[in-house]
């Protein structure tokens, strides 16, 4: 019949119940069930909710595991969540997970940086020294507290300087000895 002929495209076997059996090489044989029948179609590229998996003698596409997963790139890592989930490290969750955030118009949670206390402002200095009649520069810091920050990480300033003036004179004025 026709309908069993489109079922069969680019089928090696077909059943007239079950559509494709086996694909030829470059194809992948999707099977899905409906109750208790289970059927087989051959395409190019796996559907929404699958990844491709290549085989010796088939190549299937694999449901991913989480429900909530778009496109997967195996079983158990996702690459894009559906509407109302966010991706982070491969898996989809309601909201972002603590110390991340959800990027914008992405739907996916970025690591956040979030740094400690700014510290004491260093001591103003001109080309390395703490003396002169000059402006001079000093500077202050922040760590980011815990672990290493991955790649990418959003952070604020970890390190910022402004200008001071030199409160003391060096010895002998403004030249130099050698």
């Amino acid at each position: 019949s026709a309908g069993l002929l489109e079922n069969c495209t680019g089928c090696v076997l077909c059943s007239e119940d079950n559509g494709c059996i086996t694909c030829h090489h470059r194809l992948f044989l999707l099977i899905w069930r409906d109750g208790i029948r289970q059927y087989g179609m051959c395409v190019h590229t796996c559907p929404p909710g699958y990844f491709g998996l290549r085989g010796l003698e088939v190549n299937r596409c694999t449901k991913c595991r989480s429900p909530s997963c778009e496109s997967c790139f195996s079983r158990d890592f996702c690459m894009k969540c559906k509407d109302k989930f966010y991706l982070h490290k491969g898996q989809c969750f309601r909201q972002c997970p603590p110390s991340t955030a959800a990027q914008p118009g992405t739907r996916e949670c970025q690591e956040t940086c979030e740094p400690g206390p700014w510290s004491q402002w260093s001591s103003c200095t001109h080309e390395g020294r703490t003396c002169g009649c000059k402006w001079g520069v000093e500077t202050r810091v922040r760590e980011v507290a815990g672990t290493t920050r991955e790649e990418g990480t959003a952070c604020p300033a970890l390190l910022e300087t402004r200008k001071c003036r030199m409160r003391k004179h060096c010895p002998g004025g403004e030249h130099r000895t050698a």
